[in-house]
């Protein structure tokens, strides 16, 4: 399965810390050698601060408490500069920490600097000490404090490019720290930045959107809504398309999402067309699963498919992770997307058949025989499946569903409706982006 694993596409595209989650997941699920994913780590962690942790990975990839000098003298470094910068944002963080003080601070920030210099004889330099030593603390692991930081630099910072630093650094605090919430909110906050137009180069705007793309997943793979954002955001035209050009492994995380969604969504029937187009370029179990079902309607191809697709779930760090309930370790996404995908399965093949062996669907669905039954009967019983099992026979019986021809009109009308507003509103934005004679 380490043929499935997207670490090497994804890792280039976060920060270094937020790849450490990734290798504890390959090491856990044992899908490398253990060597491997130690050495992986150090090698991240010499360009961060994070020693004693380096020293720990050492201690158990060479088996011994010994370490080697230059990790000792890297730490009296780590060490020496961590000092020398707390006392260069100390008047800034002494002033921080009085909430009396804080209170005077405004959303203008031009009176803030101007107060803070007149009553305190805070300036830009100690400001500027202020995000390096918030950049030190996150390097050095401590990302509560480098999150507060962050937050009250961006407050008083005026340099455009520090901010949005910042705020890069505060997103991958808060997704290490696991606060979903918070950490939504700042992706929200720099997808607006991102999204502006008076944004850096177009260049840098789509790599900019890639990196968002790829630091979401942690959040909306564990937000509650987040299986819902993720289509919002990744299927929109600017962000689907950057996927399409220079990220096509990120179309797995849509595809699970459009997957396990409760709701289909109508943008779906598009998704399939982008997964048609991408199907010889990026090849995935996931997506090849959609493209079986809904593009060949290879039933035999799904079925293998999905035990692929089971796999690719269990040993992805995304989508994988177990939720400990009890005495009992599950994951439920694996779950569902099975359940849907065999629903899946099941809509198309009933869509092109209208008798139906119960051996042969069984087979399709993976499950045996009496399982395949009691599934189908409780999808009759819970859906508006017009359908019914003759058991002397062994098959299901579809019933015809002829086309409500109103209802066609209403969705037809709607189509209309959308396509004329879109079409209104470019316009507009047309005639305001006309200089003015």
């Amino acid at each position: 399965m380490a043929n499935y694993d997207l670490t090497p596409r994804i890792a280039p595209n976060l920060d270094r810390h937020l790849v450490f989650p990734l290798l504890e997941f390959l090491q856990e699920r044992q899908l490398y050698a253990d060597e491997y994913i130690l050495k992986a780590k150090i090698e991240l962690l010499n360009n961060t601060n994070m020693v004693d942790y380096a020293m720990d990975i050492h201690k158990s990839l060479y088996h011994t408490e010994d370490v080697p000098q230059e990790m000792m003298e890297r730490r009296a470094e780590v060490v020496a500069r961590l000092k020398a910068l707390e006392e260069a944002a100390a008047p800034l963080v002494t002033f921080l920490q009085n909430p009396n003080a804080v209170q005077e601070l405004r959303a203008d920030k031009q009176y803030n600097l101007q107060m803070l210099n007149d009553r305190y004889q805070i300036g830009p330099e100690q400001i500027d000490a202020l995000y390096r030593y918030a950049k030190f603390q996150f390097e050095c692991g401590n990302y509560s404090g480098a999150a507060d930081y962050l937050y009250q630099y961006r407050a008083l910072c005026t340099n455009s490019e520090k901010s949005l630093s910042a705020l890069w650094g505060k997103l991958a605090a808060e997704i290490l720290m696991q606060n979903w919430d918070i950490a939504l909110e700042e992706l929200n906050r720099l997808k607006e930045i991102i999204d502006s137009k008076n944004f850096s180069s177009p260049l840098n705007q789509v790599q900019s959107r890639i990196w968002l793309m790829h630091w979401s997943l942690f959040i909306f793979f564990n937000h509650d809504n987040g299986r819902t954002q993720i289509i919002d955001l990744f299927n929109q035209d600017k962000y689907l398309n950057a996927i399409q050009t220079n990220a096509p492994h990120l179309l797995r995380y849509l595809a699970t999402a459009f997957i396990v969604n409760k709701r289909r969504r109508p943008q779906f029937k598009d998704f399939i067309k982008v997964i048609e187009q991408e199907q010889y370029s990026y090849e995935d179990p996931i997506t090849e699963f959609l493209a079986c079902v809904y593009v060949n309607y290879d039933f035999d191809g799904a079925q293998k498919k999905m035990r692929e697709c089971e796999e690719v779930i269990l040993n992805d760090p995304f989508l994988g992770k177990r939720i400990e309930e009890g005495n009992f370790s599950t994951v439920p996404l694996r779950d569902e997307f099975l359940e849907n995908a065999r629903l899946f399965i099941f809509e198309i093949y009933c869509r092109i058949h209208q008798r139906i062996d119960m051996g042969v669907l069984a087979e399709k669905l993976n499950l045996n025989y009496e399982e395949a039954e009691r599934w189908i009967v409780n999808l009759i019983r819970t859906s508006k499946l017009d359908a019914k099992i003759d058991s002397k026979l062994g098959t299901v019986v579809m019933e015809p569903n002829h086309p409500n021809v109103y209802e066609q009109l209403i969705d037809h009308t709607k189509a209309l409706s959308g396509r004329t507003y879109k079409l209104v509103s470019q316009l507009l934005e047309h005639a305001q982006a006309q200089p003015a004679r």
